[in-house]
């Protein structure tokens, strides 16, 4: 695998993890304590990168809400 596809992989897999987060904290209420990073900037840069996660969680649900492929229950 060239190094690009190493990449775009590595990528894919950053965001279904900042996903799947983005749902415990929707059905759980829990999320990471983001207080144990020390450093301000890592601090800074997993917020950001757990908000995304909650974008792409929203917008999942909101195109499956849509499909006609599922249905709310």
């Amino acid at each position: 695998m060239t190094l690009f596809g190493k990449a775009v992989h590595v990528s894919i897999d950053l965001v279904l993890v900042s996903t799947c987060l983005a749902g415990i904290k929707r059905n759980t209420g829990l999320s990471p304590n983001l207080a144990l990073i020390e450093s301000q900037t890592a601090r800074e840069y997993t917020r950001k990168y757990l908000r995304f996660g909650e974008s792409v969680y929203d917008y999942s649900v909101a195109s499956c809400g849509t499909s006609k492929y599922f249905e709310r229950k």
